[in-house]
């Protein structure tokens, strides 16, 4: 059988793929070498994973499930993130060469393009029978369900975006922390001086975490028409006018990107930015107390909305060893395995049992956390998002910050993005 047929036995057309994943996914090397996928004493599954810091290393892990588990031998396979494109780029690429592992980490931002693509295994029967589901709290699993009404994704992680801020720089300014738009407003204001900026704008990739809770959070939306009513072009006109007409992001915000806008913020050089609990260790190394956080700011009608952070594992349709995988990845979901695991991620543990007494990250930031959630939001489960992360939203915002477009073009350039 050539490649070709059995890339349309498994679903995934190269055609289809190009449309799916991407014209250079097909061009992207295959991440090292791959084990043949069982072995003549057992099953072997194949997991790709991603960790910010590379000496972190999922393997006392993988020995104690396969101490706990001898028929079954697991292959973590490190895989660079490079800001999502060169790990689902790799992705794509095993999957359309029929080289994919048995089960990987995902994010919810490409589900919709790897259920279309019929690239993954629901897992709801296999759900059914595991005990510790119902350690993991509905409101999570809510959010993780697919547009068809599936659980293709199962639990590994989570963060929910907040607000951090600079107590020791407010007190000097004499505003409070901020709870709503105008509180906002006001504090940025009373903050940028002195070389110092009120917000830390991240206005490259992964910038709409920023954008979301005010012009989400003001009345946007991504049904047809939402990003274009009246009341989304007012709040995001509100936003860009933040950096355009009050100053209170720094100059280099339309390319800042995650580093910048920590460093930025530790250095003093701004008193507010948005991140999640992942950061919180850094900045209490740096900062010590005169560091907190605070949920988002509201908008004047009292909604708001911010980013839930997801970070998932899910088996591939292809895999040989569905069973084995759902094993192995429901072990890495199950109690203090999910809290050892997110030792290494810096994010926060799926299940109530290990939050009850959760010591990896200083109370007050797990409490912003966990009162965000209230209003936490994730993006659309379409095949449109990822674009959208990727290039739409930082190209827009970018150009909309330099004067290039209008606040208005940059929304319309969203709205034809999702809705032609």
């Amino acid at each position: 059988m050539t490649k070709d047929n059995m890339t349309r036995k498994r679903g995934i057309g190269r055609r289809r793929f190009l449309q799916l994943a991407g014209a250079g996914a097909l061009a992207a090397p295959f991440a090292g070498s791959f084990p043949a996928p069982a072995v003549a004493q057992g099953v072997t599954v194949r997991w790709w994973y991603h960790f910010d810091n590379p000496q972190h290393s999922p393997a006392e892990l993988v020995a104690k499930f396969e101490k706990e588990n001898p028929g079954i031998k697991v292959v973590a396979e490190s895989i660079p993130w490079g800001g999502g494109n060169d790990y689902y780029t790799r992705l794509f690429a095993a999957l359309v060469a029929g080289n994919a592992p048995d089960c990987a980490m995902v994010k919810l931002n490409n589900q919709a393009r790897l259920v279309e693509m019929g690239a993954l295994e629901p897992l709801d029967d296999m759900l059914k029978g595991w005990n510790a589901r119902t350690d993991i709290t509905e409101d999570i699993w809510q959010l993780n369900k697919a547009s068809d009404g599936k659980q293709y994704y199962l639990p590994l992680q989570y963060v929910v975006l907040y607000l951090y801020y600079r107590p020791d720089l407010f007190e000097k300014a004499g505003v409070a922390a901020p709870h709503t738009f105008d509180d906002f407003l006001k504090a940025a204001k009373a903050l940028t001086r002195d070389g110092v900026f009120g917000f830390g704008m991240r206005g490259g990739a992964g910038g709409h975490d920023h954008w979301g809770p005010f012009v989400l959070g003001g009345g946007a939306n991504f049904r047809k028409g939402g990003m274009v009513s009246d009341k989304a072009l007012a709040a995001n006109r509100w936003f860009v006018d933040l950096g355009t007409k009050e100053k209170v992001f720094p100059p280099s915000a339309p390319t800042d990107g995650f580093r910048q806008i920590i460093d930025g913020f530790k250095a003093g050089r701004t008193a507010m930015t948005i991140h999640h609990v992942g950061s919180s260790n850094e900045m209490v190394e740096a900062l010590g107390d005169k560091v907190s956080a605070v949920p988002v700011p509201r908008a004047p009608d009292g909604n708001g909305w911010t980013s839930f952070g997801d970070e998932s594992n899910a088996v591939f349709a292809a895999s040989a060893n569905k069973e084995a995988a759902f094993k192995w990845i429901t072990f890495l979901s199950t109690a203090e395995n999910n809290v050892t695991f997110n030792g290494f991620t810096g994010q926060l543990t799926v299940t109530t049992s290990g939050m009850a007494n959760w010591k990896l990250h200083p109370k007050r930031f797990v409490e912003a956390s966990e009162q965000s959630l209230a209003m936490a939001g994730v993006l659309p489960d379409s095949p449109k998002t990822a674009d959208f992360v990727r290039t739409v939203w930082p190209t827009n915002m970018q150009r909309a910050l330099l004067g290039q477009i209008s606040p208005d073009d940059m929304m319309q350039a969203i709205e034809k993005h999702f809705h032609g």
